[in-house]
């Protein structure tokens, strides 16, 4: 070994230590939080890993800078053998891949790094260029100061690497097979002696070597850090599956050792909360998508996140202080500790403007789930402090006193159905019969005006269809989700289980519901609580019914309509229920034009009602319904078409303010309007 080497072989060593030691500190301040399992169903999670880590799936949904960030993304993988063989150089300088690999691999293996050098310097001089110029109203939110950084090292790494190709390749008896970049650039150099050449390779190869290893140990003490984790956060992110997707974390409200309901601070959250924390990119994509930040809301998906690391590191570093003083707080440690996530950090506000879209969710190219943190820090909120707006107070008392976040007797539940001759499932049981599904009706189904039109379209379609169904009728309540959501994980499942023990005292598998919210909740979250049905949303029912030519339809009769629908969230983003709606019209409505508002499908934007926000005003911007409405009138549709009753109020209301006249019709209110006999589209 050389001088040199031993140089090398002292700053790897040391790097590493430093590296090793900050790595340790990362895992130990995640044990700081509570443990959860996250190793199940090891294929999806390769699966994700493959799809969404390395082949960058979500990132790619942002078409341009989506494609700049994953070619430097892909160029450090490839480029990762190449930074190995430097490493390798730094211990025995004559090294290279060569004496490894066969001549058919090697060359290949060349052509790669050099090529890739170039890939990665062309999206970082984009990236810089839009950071520094173009400056996107999501990067307004953090500093960008350590972007510009690291962009800047990453294009220091690869131009020291082009020109370590080129100083090595213009040495005597050079083998430069492979090397076309290479190639490229010598005559730019011509001018050079063999030992100037020499030099500038050896001094772009130290620069590159040891700017690796700054790179490795600044990573861990940066935003930055996700070039580490994000893969790792991918692997053990469920937010993709596996398991139920969209379902709120279970909550053991009856164990003995239970103290704290909720997440006030970061030992309440999971440890892969606080690894959502290290594998933010601080790219905003979330709060870019979010409806209340859009509409001039004070939360911020992207500065939840951001604020969880930042409470975590503020924390931590404290106790290791402390730790490393003695164990005794000086009293501005202890001011420290005495701080919360919640309030200190985060405050109320920002989480009652949640609607539980899931959009933040659906767009963070690293998989983190920004929710979770939102709805366990509600959870604390109302559970353990009694503190939520007063708006939600009539909605929780008439829960938790009628079975309904309205205050209408159970005897009005089925008022809807007179003079149609359904049969309630108590009915049926005492007949020794069984219905082939349960229609749940749902509350606003059940009580309110406009959404009791949606619930008899329905069940005209199922009768049209001969389909042999019951309800439930005044035995049916709210299955709690509104309170779930509201924070208030006590009344939900004392709801959830009423709900879920009336439906096993019938032994009930397939239930068929028009709500989103009563479709998810019964379906992804009731198995938690011993309920384990089919459920299916009327959309996916009507399409099957139409599939099997069992709906008589008016084929005959209706003008060419021009129809627009919009994407309930429970629905999309939280089931992947995209197609069904849409076929649904097309097959029973030949003569409608489908048109796409600008935010569709899984960007599609909330109307403003989840996460408890229909029993809340809007105080603050612009209302999340009427940004909305304004998507879905900007298609010039005749009609515009819904799959759920929270949008079909939000929807109207919109319209309505706006002063149009453009009728808003759940699918099943379309279809019956299509049955033999029942005449044109309503309208």
């Amino acid at each position: 070994m050389t001088l040199s080497n031993f140089v090398f072989a002292a700053i790897l060593a040391v790097a590493l230590g430093f590296f090793a030691r900050s790595a340790q500190r990362l895992v130990r301040w995640l044990k700081l939080a509570k443990p959860e399992v996250r190793t199940d169903r090891p294929d999806v999670r390769t699966r994700n890993f493959l799809l969404i880590g390395l082949g960058q799936s979500k990132i790619l949904r942002e078409p341009l800078g989506g494609m700049m960030h994953a070619l430097v993304f892909w160029g450090f993988c490839v480029l990762g053998l190449g930074t190995v063989e430097i490493m390798i150089q730094g211990l025995y300088t004559p090294f290279t891949w060569d004496v490894l690999l066969p001549r058919f691999l090697y060359v290949p293996y060349v052509f790669s790094q050099e090529v890739f050098a170039v890939f990665v310097l062309i999206p970082v001089a984009y990236l810089l260029y839009r950071r520094l110029v173009i400056k996107p109203k999501r990067f307004d939110e953090v500093s960008g100061a350590d972007a510009v950084f690291i962009l800047s090292m990453i294009a220091t790494l690869m131009v020291t690497l082009l020109l370590l190709f080129v100083g090595d390749a213009m040495q005597p008896g050079a083998d430069t097979t492979g090397r076309v970049i290479t190639a490229m650039l010598l005559p730019l150099f011509s001018g050079l002696s063999g030992e100037a050449a020499h030099t500038m390779a050896r001094v772009s190869w130290w620069i590159h070597a040891v700017l690796i290893l700054y790179f490795l140990n600044h990573l861990p003490g940066s935003k930055h850090l996700h070039v580490l984790t994000s893969l790792i956060n991918v692997w053990f992110s469920n937010t993709s599956g596996p398991g139920r997707v969209g379902a709120m974390r279970p909550m053991d409200l009856e164990a003995e050792d239970a103290e704290q309901f909720g997440a006030s601070d970061i030992e309440h959250l999971s440890w892969k909360n606080l690894l959502d924390g290290y594998s933010c990119t601080e790219c905003g994509r979330c709060t870019a998508v979010c409806p209340a930040n859009t509409t001039g809301k004070l939360l911020s998906p992207r500065m939840i996140v951001v604020k969880t690391r930042a409470r975590l590191t503020e924390k931590a570093t404290t106790l290791d202080a402390i730790a490393a003083g003695g164990g005794t707080a000086t009293a501005e440690q202890q001011a420290v500790l005495d701080k919360k996530l919640l309030d200190d950090w985060i405050t109320e506000e920002e989480l009652w403007a949640c609607t539980s879209c899931r959009a933040c969710v659906q767009e963070c190219p690293v998989s983190i789930d920004q929710l979770d943190i939102i709805n366990e820090l509600r959870r604390d909120l109302v559970l353990m402090e009694s503190r939520f707006p007063e708006e939600l107070q009539p909605a929780l008392t008439s829960l938790e006193r009628n079975g309904s976040p309205w205050a209408f007797s159970a005897s009005d539940r089925e008022q809807w159905a007179e003079g149609m001759n359904i049969p309630t499932m108590a009915e049926m049981a005492a007949a020794g019969e069984k219905p082939d599904i349960l229609f749940w009706v749902g509350c606003m189904g059940s009580f309110d005006d406009r959404a009791k039109k949606i619930t008899v379209a329905f069940a005209r379609i199922l009768q049209a269809a001969d389909v042999k169904f019951a309800i439930l009728g005044q035995e049916e309540t709210c299955h709690g989700d509104p309170a779930r959501r509201m924070g208030n994980e006590y009344l939900y499942q004392m709801l959830a289980k009423g709900v879920i023990e009336t439906l096993n005292g019938y032994e009930l598998k397939t239930i068929v519901t028009f709500c989103p919210h009563c479709f998810h909740q019964m379906g992804k979250e009731f198995p938690d609580l011993g309920g384990h049905y089919e459920v299916i949303h009327h959309t996916e029912y009507i399409e099957r019914l139409l599939a099997a030519g069992r709906v008589p339809l008016d084929t005959e009769h209706g003008q060419r309509l021009k129809v627009a629908y919009h994407d309930s969230c429970y629905l999309g983003r939280y089931n992947d229920v995209y197609d069904a709606p849409r076929n649904t019209l097309r097959k029973a409505l030949p003569v409608v034009e489908l048109v796409e508002p600008a935010r569709t499908k899984s960007r599609g934007l909330c109307c403003g009602a989840g996460g408890g926000r229909m029993w809340m005003e809007e105080n603050v911007g612009k209302r999340v319904n009427v940004e909305r409405t304004e998507d879905l009138l900007a298609t010039g549709a005749d009609q515009i078409a819904v799959a759920c009753p929270f949008c079909m109020t939000m929807i109207n209301d919109g319209v309505t303010g706006a002063g149009k006249e453009v009728p808003v019709l759940d699918i099943s209110e379309m279809v019956a309007a299509r049955l033999s006999g029942a005449g044109v589209v309503a309208t």
